[in-house]
């Protein structure tokens, strides 16, 4: 199933998009136990999977989906947690030793952005580039669990950009400053339920700057697997429902390039996460 949240009148709603391609609003529709937000769906698994089909067979209300205004389709995460050098071939890019160990950082609910949404570039960074990522959400809550039992965990996935200014991002061994701008972390358009995604290994990655293709890669080629990062990261922390995992980026961003066009305004970004949807984000100057 692929859900949707959008925003509404009296808030952020949940839809989810139908067979003939309309967005069923669940959280208008309501019932017994229907989620009304992406929170309340991860938070009820399978069950509430079950809800939804009932609420669908039943009836909701629709909408089309070309006139709504998305919000990141994970409005409301516990955490943001992001995977640095997390591709072979971008390690090589980046002048760094592909590493041995996972390396974290994280975002927060304020980098986050929807699909179609825009992105102002702050006047701290002229150095702004593009990541496009897969995106774990979790279910659970999950601790200590194994790799050959992670993905029974992973509720579904997105299409994430992780947006950098690098010029912040290498002025210390710290991220952090770099990477946790506002708006700096789009997610969508959908989320993806897990079932629909048979091996998260075997996706193919797309990033689009201005209708130029910039990446092209394959989550083969990842250092570590989804199953592997949701494992290392529960031995030392609760992975709760609707904890997000930017996973790393493969290579073409604009760090590895010999000559750098950095992002600018009025830059289109569009990322492809294989069947997950488009993200599509516009930047824009900060002071309009």
């Amino acid at each position: 199933m692929r859900f949707v949240s959008f925003f509404a009148g009296d808030g952020v709603h949940l839809g989810v998009e139908t067979e003939s391609g309309v967005v069923a609003d669940l959280t208008a529709a309501g019932g017994d136990g229907v989620p009304r937000s992406a929170r309340e769906l991860v938070s009820g698994g399978g069950d509430a999977l079950a809800r939804v089909r009932a609420r669908l067979a039943a009836g909701a209300p629709t909408l089309p989906l070309d006139g709504l205004e998305l919000a990141p389709c994970v409005p409301e995460p516990p955490k943001i947690i992001c995977v640095g050098l997390n591709y072979r071939r971008h390690a090589e890019e980046s002048g760094i030793p592909v590493p041995e160990h996972p390396v974290y950082f994280p975002k927060y609910r304020n980098g986050l952005a929807g699909h179609g949404g825009k992105v102002a570039i702050p006047a701290a960074t002229s150095q702004v580039d593009y990541e496009v990522e897969l995106v774990a959400v979790m279910g659970g809550p999950v601790r200590n669990v194994t790799a050959a039992r992670a993905l029974d965990h992973v509720f579904g996935y997105a299409t994430g950009n992780d947006l950098s200014a690098r010029e912040l991002q290498m002025r210390s061994s710290q991220w952090t400053y770099g990477k946790a701008l506002d708006g700096f972390a789009p997610l969508g358009p959908y989320l993806v339920t897990a079932d629909e995604v048979p091996d998260p290994q075997d996706l193919d990655l797309r990033t689009w700057v201005n209708g130029e293709l910039r990446q092209k890669s394959s989550t083969r080629d990842m250092v570590f697997s989804v199953a592997e990062l949701v494992a290392d990261l529960s031995r030392v922390m609760t992975l709760e429902p609707g904890d997000l995992i930017y996973t790393g980026t493969p290579e073409g961003v604009v760090l590895g390039m010999e000559e750098k066009v950095w992002l600018k305004a009025g830059d289109q970004v569009v990322c492809e996460v294989g069947g997950l949807g488009r993200l599509e984000t516009t930047l824009v100057d900060e002071n309009g």
